[in-house]
């Protein structure tokens, strides 16, 4: 399969893949850029003393067609590693990180206007936010954010889709999947099915009675309990402890561990062979030659130096549901893909295909202490032939024979079963990933038949 390929632009952790562009609006400052035009950098204010760092990727294997223009690809991290004081990005008040997932898609609507109202070419190429884990709460409010700042005039450019990969978009509904999916593959016994599903119901209560923060708590409560009747099941792979994770060694077992873990699994993956960094980590990374590199990163700005202050500041927010925003997006015709990883469980696909299946109910049954979904897309008006439609294998690599996993859609939404993958989907199946991005973004340089 050819490479396919957009342009990727990062913000702080969160990257945006650009394809192409002229050049950014003067009022950008700092900026700066290679020689040779194939990256560019910078900051934008979102808000007073508040600033994002945002990074172009030109890619080297662009082709022109000027019937199916070069996407853009805008990569937003989970953890939640995005908003304002992660990464490079910064605030010059503590108090003035974001409580809540609208307030971060308010700040990236303000960057996307900034580096495209005044860009004729990127104007001229689809945008597709694309995320993961976390992420997919940003992405979906961030395009809701965006179709209505284009409706209005205040936004120009061609938002292509929305993609959610391993997404955390339902947390009550992911939270009563996980003692039943672990209880299935033999990680827990009746015992820990009981204990997990008595969390999810306390979850479960004090998200309807508004105590979002509690409700927090709890899931912390929930992941050290699954974590201890499991014999320490791996969050991202259930096929593994979480020995058998890059990171076990790196940081010590403790309450809402699926947080402290995340970016020190990115960096063990990926960065340890990259030169000039003093240890494997990905902070070493970027703190060492890519800060030199960059040139204008402010000398008291640490890459992640303010991350600790970004989840305490979104506690009251990060069990809210973001379903009807995705409802919204499809009703309004823009593209949506849904991917999972076969073989994650905290973010595992069968809460998402119940909230698709599911007929909508008035109540919970909790006589019998089971989850009834209440949730679905009622807006959208291809559920029943979505549903009604088979899926297609998918195959990647030289052997066409092996199924790498399977894709169903109808009109403008897309869901992808990955196998063998857990929640990091392009570090596990790079080769079935790299080839699904093409048909999400139908870049012109793919050989991919979706």
């Amino acid at each position: 399969m050819a490479a396919t390929q957009c342009l990727l632009l990062l913000t702080f952790l969160s990257i945006l893949l650009v394809s192409s562009y002229d050049g950014v609006d003067a009022n950008l400052q700092p900026t700066a850029g290679t020689k040779d035009g194939s990256e560019q950098w910078g900051y934008v204010e979102v808000r007073p003393k508040a600033h994002m760092f945002w990074w172009y990727y030109r890619s080297p294997s662009r082709v022109n067609d000027p019937s199916n223009p070069w996407p853009i690809i805008l990569w937003l991290q989970g953890g939640p590693d995005s908003p304002v004081a992660t990464g490079f990005s910064y605030v010059e008040d503590e108090n003035l990180v974001v409580k809540t997932d609208e307030e971060a898609a308010t700040d990236l609507t303000t960057l996307l206007k900034a580096l495209f109202n005044g860009n004729e070419t990127l104007q001229n190429s689809p945008l597709f936010i694309v995320a993961e884990s976390y992420g997919g709460k940003f992405a979906v409010t961030l395009g809701v954010s965006a179709l209505r700042a284009i409706a209005a005039g205040e936004l120009k450019l061609q938002l292509g889709g929305v993609a959610l990969g391993d997404s955390w978009i339902s947390p009550e509904d992911f939270v009563f999947s996980w003692g039943p999916l672990l209880k299935d593959v033999s990680r827990l016994d009746n015992n820990g099915l009981s204990g997990s599903n008595r969390l999810a119901g306390i979850i479960q209560q004090q998200i309807e009675d508004g105590k979002y923060e509690d409700a927090t708590s709890t899931w912390g409560d929930l992941e050290d309990f699954v974590f201890e009747n499991s014999n320490a099941v791996d969050f991202y792979n259930f096929m593994l402890d979480y020995s058998q994770d890059p990171t076990a060694s790196q940081s010590e077992v403790s309450k809402s561990l699926m947080v402290e873990v995340y970016s020190k699994f990115i960096g063990a993956k990926t960065f340890s062979s990259v030169k000039g960094a003093s240890s494997p980590d990905l902070g070493s990374l970027m703190n060492g030659p890519i800060k030199r590199k960059l040139k204008i990163i402010p000398n008291n700005v640490i890459w992640g130096g303010q991350g600790g202050l970004v989840f305490p500041a979104m506690v009251g927010d990060f069990m809210k549901p973001r379903i009807n925003e995705v409802d919204e997006l499809l009703a309004e015709g823009i593209n949506v893909t849904i991917y999972n990883g076969q073989v994650l469980w905290i973010f595992h696909s069968f809460p998402r295909q119940q909230l698709l299946e599911c007929v909508c109910f008035s109540d919970i049954d909790r006589s019998s202490n089971k989850h009834i979904y209440i949730n679905s897309f009622s807006r959208w008006d291809g559920l029943k032939a979505y549903l009604e439609s088979d899926r297609t294998p998918l195959y990647c690599g030289e052997d066409g024979t092996v199924t790498k996993g399977f894709v169903r859609s109808y009109k403008n939404f897309f869901f992808y079963w990955i196998l063998g993958a857990g929640h990091f989907v392009p570090v596990d199946q790079p080769c079935v990933a790299l080839q699904m991005v093409g048909s999400i973004t139908r870049s012109p340089n793919t050989n991919s038949s979706f």
